[in-house]
């Protein structure tokens, strides 16, 4: 299969969470890609069986980057063709969204629209949506790290932490194993 990780990591977390789903794919021997999300990345969508995307959660929406690759991409399916009305299934064609979030006030509450606005890209191009992960990610120092403690999460200092992407990196295995099931069948 060939495999896609398309992450958008302003902090570092999602970025860890990618390269642990990157490291899973290529043990299982398949074609793999890392690609930081941007609004003028040539990126070619169908050319992916599975397509694993992630992105920090900001104010409740995925990173800039990310949002403008959602809509760069979405002008694209439409003038390209690959969006066509009522979204027609691609068998085949697979997609896993990710976040890390903080969640400080309502917890992964805060995170569910960013993920759901990444799922978009790819229900409008056809692909069937295995999952959607959402994984605790720590306030870096950018004068938000208090909110580290004392939130609705508890103490998320530490985290992704090691628990976290081993996971992740189980997870990934198993979606890989359910994409190529689903593919012959």
């Amino acid at each position: 299969m060939n495999i896609l990780t398309l992450v958008a990591s302003k902090t570092g977390n999602t970025r860890k969470v990618a390269e642990t789903i990157h490291q899973a794919v290529l043990e299982d021997g398949h074609d793999a890609t890392l690609l930081e999300a941007a609004g003028d990345a040539e990126i070619s969508l169908m050319d992916y069986d599975i397509v694993f995307t992630g992105t920090g959660v900001y104010d409740r929406q995925p990173a800039k980057p990310m949002n403008e690759m959602i809509d760069t991409q979405m002008v694209k399916g439409v003038k390209e063709k690959l969006i066509v009305p009522a979204a027609p299934r691609r068998p085949g064609k697979f997609a896993v969204l990710f976040c890390t979030y903080g969640g400080v006030h309502t917890g992964v509450n805060e995170a569910i629209p960013a993920v759901k606005r990444v799922g978009q890209l790819f229900d409008h191009y056809g692909f069937e949506i295995l999952d959607e992960w959402y994984v605790v990610g720590a306030f870096k120092p950018n004068g938000m790290q208090q909110y580290n403690f004392g939130g609705r999460l508890g103490d998320i200092s530490n985290r992704p932490n090691q628990a976290d992407l081993d996971d992740i990196f189980q997870r990934t295995k198993a979606i890989i194993l359910t994409a190529s099931r689903q593919a012959v069948a």
